[in-house]
């Protein structure tokens, strides 16, 4: 784990999230253009990854005996630069130049310019593929790393998701975790109005996981010992569905399909910078 065999510090855990967040407005907010929606719901579970449960090294980010996490629902980059930022990938400072002519930071993560990136991801429903991939790869030579995998519950309507579900079960792949960001938007609305997705739980059953519920997936003290179990499980690959609140953080956001993908404006900015700067 990133800190040790250590209990998480929930506090300061929440603490991080919540810088997260700030960089995820900032980003945004300096591109004129993103997501800042399924980004801020996601800030928790990518915190508590990069700050507690996965073996990474900033110092050293294609160290091979690293785990790996794979942003398969790319979009919400924002997140995963932000928490590569505080973690100590790159400098903070980078994070205003989100999606600019130049930057390494575009809108989706690209792996040959970011450091901490470990796969390429944009195309919703391959990102999975590829951590499956990878999870393959640590069995057939002998690693110990872990993989990791967000995806979004919109993006579980992908056929490609459920081949490569079906290819981890069938191949006991239990060190692959796929992580689902149930917060039940995508762009165009509600899940169940678009492609419902739904029982999301026993579809993974269904395809050999184990599967963990997590009640409030913006809750550390409830991703703890989801991730906890998630490590203990063998024989299996495991899913945990976490549902979460889309836009957390930032009231006018929360649970609004509509800042699935747009940025705020300069007052609205400075309204959501004044709410995070207040959390607790």
């Amino acid at each position: 784990m990133a800190e040790g065999t250590a209990a998480p510090d929930f506090q300061e855990l929440a603490r991080i999230a919540r810088r997260v967040r700030q960089q995820i407005i900032i980003g945004v907010h300096a591109a004129k253009s993103g997501h800042p929606g399924g980004s801020l719901g996601a800030a928790d579970i990518m915190t508590y990854l990069y700050f507690h449960e996965m073996n990474v090294d900033p110092k050293n980010p294609r160290d091979p005996k690293r785990d790996r996490f794979v942003l398969s629902k790319g979009h919400c980059a924002p997140a995963l630069y932000g928490t590569l930022a505080e973690r100590g990938f790159f400098p903070v400072e980078d994070i205003p130049t989100l999606r600019h002519v130049g930057s390494h930071l575009q809108g989706h993560p690209n792996m040959n310019d970011t450091p901490g990136v470990d796969m390429s991801t944009g195309s919703l429903g391959q990102g999975v593929s590829a951590a499956v991939g990878m999870a393959l790869a640590a069995k057939l030579w002998g690693d110990d790393y872990r993989t990791y995998t967000l995806l979004g519950d919109g993006e579980i309507q992908e056929g490609q998701v459920w081949e490569a579900a079906m290819f981890a079960g069938s191949h006991h792949l239990d060190n692959l975790c796929v992580i689902v960001d149930n917060n039940n938007l995508q762009i165009d609305g509600t899940i169940e109005q678009v492609n419902s997705p739904y029982p999301i739980a026993d579809k993974f059953r269904a395809f050999n996981f184990h599967v963990i519920e997590v009640a409030d997936g913006n809750d550390m003290t409830q991703l703890a010992p989801a991730f906890e179990e998630a490590r203990q499980t063998k024989g299996a690959p495991t899913a945990i569905v976490c549902k979460t609140v889309k836009g957390k953080g930032v009231s006018f956001m929360e649970n609004q399909v509509g800042w699935h993908g747009k940025a705020p404006n300069d007052e609205q900015f400075e309204q959501a910078m004044a709410e995070l700067a207040g959390e607790e």
